[in-house]
Formats: structure tokens, C-alpha cells, sequence
């Protein structure tokens, strides 16, 4: 998975912090949530805010 797979990272995230909302989700914590995905496999600092924002709200869309 790269950072570029936005749903597939924010449907891995809800699978794996079902508790948690993600509007309240920092993007330090969220940046580190991503690269800890047992299934991450790209470059740790392309993670930007751009990125890290899109994954957010994709987070977001899934639980609606």
C-alpha cells in the first residue's frame, strides 16, 4: 500500500481504530497510524498534509 491508495488506507484505518473519530485525529497521529499499517510499504516523508488530509476525509466518507 502507498500513500497514494487514500480509501484503501482510510478503510484499513476504520477497520483498525473502530473507536475512533476521525475529525479529531491529529495528522501527527495519523501519519503514524498509516505508516504502522502492516500492509505500508512506501516512503515514510511523503506523507504530507495534502496527503494526510485526503486520507482524513476519505477516513471520514467510509463512515458516513
Amino acid at each position: 500500500m502507498k500513500w497514494t491508495d487514500i480509501l484503501d488506507i482510510a478503510i484499513e484505518l476504520s477497520e483498525t481504530h473502530p473507536d475512533v473519530d476521525p475529525t479529531r485525529v491529529n495528522f501527527l497521529d495519523l501519519h503514524n497510524w498509516v505508516i504502522a499499517l502492516p500492509e505500508f510499504d512506501d516512503d515514510h516523508q511523503r506523507g504530507g498534509e495534502k496527503i494526510l488530509e485526503a486520507i482524513q476525509q476519505a477516513w471520514i466518507d467510509e463512515l458516513e
